[in-house]
């Protein structure tokens, strides 16, 4: 067990039970502080450490660290320092923030220097993404999208099962936690209609998401196997690719998403790591037919993390309109990255990695409204009395998530953004 994982382990810093961030955690992010610079930080509690500070303070003076790493406006420099670096910063943070410990804890100045009240920082994008992929790796979202605008017989299109599906997205447009995103315009065809119309998109819609960062650098030609894929992935966040269905569905034959997908994603801005997920691994489904051998893979390759999406319409409470767990889905991330570079695409740090729809076996596990309001023919009912079939301008949507084990959870945050009408 990475000692870092230990579930009897706690902190000097006192951390709510129901807590997305105890001393198991130690994600990494960029925060900023009214008009300081942007800095590295990990967060405990309610409390963002302040990674520069304690750089500077000498706490890390026995690691080699470039002078100004964690000053950076991302975390790409210090993730391209490679998994033997990033590592022991999770397993010294856990050091200095355990119980028991009184380096920090008994230095006031020392603590005022690095410690600040979550609520009084703004969170930035934490990597700089130079490259975006989207999976489609869900068999039940797969089987849902695929009864509802093909033959509900054959849902699946015969290599679903042979292969990771995925498109190349937009990576300009993804942005962090917090922002606004604008409802986007686009040519529709109603179904009755003769010609195409254009306007705002009357199908504004969320998609329940994961995502993974690569944090190792591969040659043009080179190939990850799943074996190796673990080395490159340095870590998760929640991530919502927001869809214009309608836009979609006009555009998609014979080339895929375009306009429907590239006017937003959003991200949580907490990058949990590989290793803090490592006690919450878990068996994925049955893969039938067999996959060939590159997408072959051993031992538990799935994760087990709880997932929920509320919508809070303008003045109203929010509600829970969805929950599901990573683990249901198809196709697992070390499957993705395999697939993704067999053919020697070359792979950087910093570059995102999307599951694609995660949807349950059951309706009220489905990960997008188009699946929840099946097409808007069920429509969700709101605190307020408003119907939703699918998203409205002043919604805000909110995604959610935390894998819980041995009396430990480990979160993410959450991803949130609110929906301004079309400029």
């Amino acid at each position: 067990m990475i000692e870092a994982n230990n579930p009897n382990l706690t902190s000097w810093i006192k951390v709510k039970a129901d807590s997305d961030f105890p001393i198991q955690n130690l994600p990494f992010g960029i925060y900023r502080e009214g008009s300081d610079s942007p800095k590295a930080a990990t967060i405990i509690g309610d409390q963002v450490v302040n990674l520069d500070a304690l750089q500077k303070l000498g706490f890390f003076s026995k690691m080699d660290l470039p002078s100004g790493i964690f000053a950076h406006t991302t975390l790409n420099g210090f993730i391209a320092l490679g998994k033997p670096v990033t590592n022991a910063i999770r397993n010294r943070l856990s050091e200095i923030f355990r119980d028991g410990n009184a380096e920090l804890r008994d230095n006031q100045e020392a603590k005022e220097a690095v410690l600040i009240d979550s609520d009084a920082v703004e969170m930035l994008m934490p990597v700089r993404v130079g490259d975006y992929t989207d999976f489609y790796s869900s068999e039940q979202h797969a089987t849902n999208v695929g009864t509802m605008f093909r033959d509900p017989d054959n849902a699946l299109l015969p290599n679903w099962k042979h292969i990771p599906v995925g498109y190349h997205g937009r990576a300009s447009s993804i942005v962090v936690s917090g922002t606004d995103v604008t409802r986007p315009k686009g040519q529709t065809m109603e179904p009755e209609a003769n010609k195409p119309s254009f306007g705002p998109t009357k199908r504004l819609d969320f998609e329940l998401e994961m995502a993974f960062i690569t944090g190792k650098v591969t040659e043009l030609g080179d190939s990850i196997s799943t074996d190796q894929a673990d080395e490159y992935i340095f870590g998760f966040a929640l991530f919502n690719d927001w869809s214009a269905r309608d836009v979609q569905k006009w555009e998609y034959v014979p080339l895929g998403p375009f306009l429907a997908k590239n006017f937003a994603s959003s991200v949580s801005p907490w990058i949990v790591t590989m290793e803090a997920l490592e006690p919450f691994r878990t068996a994925g489904p049955v893969q039938d037919p067999e996959v060939l051998p590159y997408l072959k893979y051993s031992g538990d390759s799935h994760f087990d993390i709880n997932l929920e999406v509320f919508i809070q319409p303008e003045g109203a409470d929010e509600t829970c309109v969805t929950r599901t767990n990573f683990k249901h889905m198809y196709w697992n991330v070390r499957q993705q990255l395999a697939h993704h570079t067999v053919n020697g695409c070359n792979i950087n740090v910093g570059d995102m990695y999307a599951s694609g729809t995660i949807s349950g076996p059951t309706p009220d596990s489905y990960g997008s409204m188009l699946e929840l309001a099946w097409k808007g023919t069920k429509p969700l009912l709101m605190p307020d009395g408003t119907e939703r079939k699918f998203i409205h301008d002043g919604d805000r949507v909110s995604i959610r998530g935390y894998a819980e084990r041995d009396s430990v959870r480990i979160g993410f945050g959450e991803v949130t953004n609110k929906i301004k009408p079309a400029k």
